[in-house]
């Protein structure tokens, strides 16, 4: 199988795992305050991936565990914008459509930061998406939730990080002080991931500290806080973000991580089914535009793939 295809699959494969993780998070986030509940889930997956990876760590140098802090620190900012969304907002279905933008914005962001060309369709598929977002959060008008601007700001967030994660996950050439150039090695997925959660874990763990009751959570620990936290450890961030971050690692573009927009089809549906959730008329146009934008971004292989299927 072709890396492109393979990398299209594992992607899907981690809009699954990441629905899963939705609803994980919501539930644990009602019973716990959010920024440690994002703490201890994503400390506990570093530490899993860490010990798994441990040979791969180990050969790190200076230069990989920096990119990978970098990409790290940008995907907490997200990660915590995200968890405030989530807790503030109450809508578990729209918030994943909001937040799903960002994978749509990766090219606007390889473009203007990266200098990454893109193709036609991406632009073509910027359109539908804005339109879809718009159709799809101002249900109340232009008085959004707050929940709302969470989600947004971090999808914004994400996509800086897409992109950050792929540049990481792949070879590329360092500028020396002297003037000449090195190529450097991707840092391998299970070391990048377990560098990446860490960062989130931590900067998560310290706002918390300052922000959040952890005596009263700690005097009220439960069973059900300790179950959400290890199944949102090990499916929605372990297995997820490695995944994840794999797939980006067998393509230097970033294109295809556009393919993560399915994400929220799996989160309405399972807030469907979960929570009883449902969804205007508006806001159902909203959705398909924002599906349409993926369709028009992947055009060039879906043409491709219809011709080896004829």
């Amino acid at each position: 199988m072709p890396n492109a295809a393979k990398a299209d699959l594992l992607l899907v494969v981690v809009t699954l795992l990441a629905a899963v993780s939705w609803i994980m998070s919501k539930e644990a986030v009602m019973i716990m305050p959010p920024l440690l509940f994002m703490g201890l889930r994503f400390l506990l997956a570093s530490g899993l991936l860490a010990v798994i990876g441990w040979q791969h760590l180990r050969q790190l140098d200076a230069y990989a565990i920096k990119r990978s802090m970098v990409a790290g620190l940008v995907f907490a900012l997200g990660m915590s914008l995200w968890v405030m969304g989530l807790f503030t907002g109450t809508h578990v279905g729209e918030g994943a459509f909001l937040t799903s933008l960002g994978v749509v914005l990766v090219p606007v962001i390889g473009k203007l930061f990266f200098g990454e060309k893109q193709t036609r369709s991406n632009w073509l598929a910027l359109p539908f998406a804005v339109v879809g977002l718009a159709l799809l959060s101002l249900k109340n008008g232009f008085n959004p939730e707050v929940g709302q601007w969470f989600y947004v700001t971090a999808a914004f967030v994400f996509a800086l990080f897409y992109r950050l994660n792929t540049s990481a996950a792949n070879q590329t050439v360092r500028q020396l002080a002297n003037g000449q150039q090195h190529v450097v090695a991707g840092v391998p997925p299970i070391a990048l991931t377990s560098i990446v959660l860490a960062m989130v874990g931590i900067v998560a763990s310290i706002i918390s500290l300052v922000f959040e009751p952890w005596q009263k959570t700690m005097a009220e620990f439960s069973g059900a806080m300790f179950g959400w936290i290890v199944a949102s450890a090990i499916i929605g961030t372990a297995a997820r973000f490695l995944i994840q971050t794999y797939a980006q690692s067998l393509s230097q573009h970033t294109h295809g991580v556009v393919i993560l927009v399915v994400e929220p089809v799996w989160v309405a549906l399972l807030a469907a089914a979960w929570y009883g959730e449902s969804m205007s008329g508006q806001q159902l146009v909203g959705c398909s535009l924002i599906l349409l934008s993926l369709l028009v971004s992947r055009a060039k292989a879906l043409k491709a793939l219809l011709r080896l299927e004829g």
